[in-house]
């Protein structure tokens, strides 16, 4: 009878550490998949900016290209 007692006992902290265990791996996977979500925010913000930066830097590029040459005549 004592074993019987001692099993169920035995069995029922089981099941109450395994429901623990899972309410944690569900809050992780949670946490996980919100870091997820905002580091993928992060990336599609840094690309805008490279996108943005790469835009300027062409622009400025064609202005340079466009600008007349300062001619040194003093050298000559």
């Amino acid at each position: 009878m004592q074993l019987h007692r001692n099993l169920r006992k035995k069995i029922e902290t089981l099941k109450k550490e395994k429901a623990g265990l899972l309410a944690e791996i569900e809050s992780l996977k949670e946490k996980g998949e919100a870091k997820a979500r905002e580091l993928e925010n992060e990336v599609i913000t840094l690309k805008k900016e490279v996108e943005a930066l790469e835009t300027l830097f062409n622009t400025k590029r064609k202005h340079e290209t466009m600008k007349p040459k300062n001619e040194d005549f003093s050298q000559t």
